[in-house]
Formats: structure tokens, C-alpha cells, sequence
């Protein structure tokens, strides 16, 4: 597994190529500070960008997007977008109507990857089905999950045509979801990371600044470059343009397996966010 620059990819279930490293917009403001990061991120090199619709900044990374095509003069072929349907949204009919809302929002004429935001008890499977029908008829390149556990996934494809390709989990040193990495290699699921620097709580960390400071990189960076060791797809947040360029400095060296496993020694099964099996939204 070469990840040895910022457009390296990994091949998803179906052949599809998707960016081990891409840009997340989660709580960036809709407008100019979303429009300003996205390009910002293309600019220098990123290829991914993921939004959700729960984050109403859908419109703002569509502009962003066209601007920075028409600028670097790429062509929307090499970037892969994500979005994600709500839970309110999640029936069949429901879910095919969101997505023609995000495409909307967007701009695009498709979606490289096309995800359900959490698992809704008795709701997902419904979804699930919609998001099989959309990729069938060839509207969105790739589709998948965020925030499944491995008994989501199991529930899923017992009755699923098509095996979730993406797993986007809250994932980062102090939740290292070993047991999932392991059940999603198992099963060629993509294991995909939101918050891996656990929103800027672990800069602190004494093991992550001694590992840090022993090849001159910052924590988040020696973080990411966990994630990429791992074989997991990350999508760092920033809205400042320098902390994007830096964030992605991170194919120039590797951890040793001796601080791979010190890092991975971190890990309290602690969340940031929401608990996959116990939420009320």
C-alpha cells in the first residue's frame, strides 16, 4: 500500500478510486468561510472534499468547487465529493429526494460517494435500498455509511444487494475502533475517519509530542499519518489555509511500528461526538 502523496488513492469494493486524504466541512459556515476553504484545499493539492446536508454549507462548497475548476483548471473527474442524507430524510423515496437536493445544492451532476449520516433504528435499511437504487442507475459512483457499528453493518447486509463500500466513524487515538478496522478489512469496507484530531484535543498529548518531536512534525500530523498507516481514509477539518497545507505535509515520512503501537496503546474508547448506539436525533 504506496500513500506516498496527497492525491494517493485506495480502491473501493467496486474499483472506484477515492483519496486517502481529503477535506472535511463539518461546522465550516456556509459562504465565504466554507468557499474559502474548499479552494484554498484544491488549490494545494487536496482531491476530497466531504459535506453532509445536516451541514448547511452544501451550496457554499458547490461554488467553491466551480470556482476552483474554472481557476486551476481541473476538471470535475478528479475530485471526489461526499454527502451525506439526514436522519429525518431517511426513507426510500425520502433518501432519493435528499440526494437530488444535495446535487442541487452542489451543483453537480452526481456524487462520487453518497452516505447515511447514522444509523436510525428501523430507518437505515429503508435507505440503504434507496442509495442501491441511485447506484444502480449509475447517479452516484460510490456509496456507504457513517457512524456503523459492526452489528449496523452486519444488519445491513444481511438483506443488502450491495455491500457498503465507505464506513465514516468518529476515529482517532484515543478511539482507535480496532475491532471495526478489522471487521471493515475483513468485509472490504473502506474505514474512513471524521474528527481524527478529536477537534484539537489531543495537541497536549505528551507520547503524541515526544513521537512528534522525534521527526520534527506537529501532532496532527503525526496523527493523519496513523490514520494513512492504518489504511484509513482521513478528512481533517480547517478553515485556515496554512493549517490545510500543513495537515496534509505528511508523505515525506512514516512511524516506526514501535510508535505506531504506542499510539495505538492511546486508546480509551472515548468519543467527541454522538455514541452510534445511543442518540436521540
Amino acid at each position: 500500500m504506496t500513500i506516498n502523496h496527497l492525491q494517493s488513492t485506495t480502491t473501493l469494493l467496486n474499483g472506484v478510486q477515492m483519496p486517502w486524504f481529503g477535506l472535511g466541512v463539518f461546522k465550516v459556515e456556509d459562504g465565504s468561510e466554507v468557499v474559502s476553504s474548499v479552494k484554498a484545499a484544491i488549490r494545494n493539492g487536496y482531491r476530497s472534499i466531504d459535506t453532509a446536508a445536516i451541514y448547511g454549507n452544501e451550496a457554499g462548497v458547490g461554488q467553491a468547487i466551480s470556482e476552483a475548476l474554472a481557476e486551476t483548471g481541473l476538471a470535475r473527474e478528479d475530485l471526489f465529493v461526499t454527502s451525506k442524507v439526514w436522519n429525518a430524510d431517511l426513507g426510500y423515496e425520502s433518501t432519493i429526494a435528499a440526494y437530488e437536493a444535495s446535487l442541487s445544492k452542489l451543483g453537480l451532476e452526481y456524487l462520487d460517494l453518497y452516505l447515511i449520516h447514522w444509523p436510525v433504528k428501523g430507518k437505515y435499511k429503508e435507505a440503504w435500498r434507496a442509495l442501491e437504487t441511485l447506484y444502480k442507475e449509475g447517479r452516484v459512483k460510490a456509496i456507504g455509511v457513517s457512524n456503523f457499528q459492526i452489528h449496523h453493518l452486519e444488519d445491513v447486509m444481511k438483506d443488502a444487494e450491495i455491500v457498503p463500500m465507505v464506513n465514516q466513524v468518529e476515529l482517532h487515538p484515543l478511539l482507535s475502533q480496532q475491532e471495526l478496522l478489522s471487521f471493515s478489512k475483513a468485509n472490504n469496507i473502506q474505514l474512513e475517519a471524521w474528527s481524527p484530531l478529536m477537534q484539537g484535543q489531543l495537541f497536549d498529548h505528551p507520547v503524541l509530542n515526544d513521537i512528534a518531536a522525534s521527526h520534527s512534525k506537529s501532532v496532527a500530523q503525526v496523527i493523519l499519518r496513523w490514520d494513512l498507516q492504518r489504511g484509513i481514509v482521513t478528512i481533517p477539518k480547517s478553515i485556515k489555509e496554512q493549517r490545510i497545507i500543513d495537515n496534509a505535509n505528511v508523505f515525506d515520512f512514516s512511524l516506526t511500528d514501535a510508535e505506531m503501537a504506542r499510539i495505538d496503546a492511546l486508546n480509551e474508547n472515548r468519543r467527541v461526538g454522538p455514541d452510534p448506539d445511543n442518540f436521540d436525533f
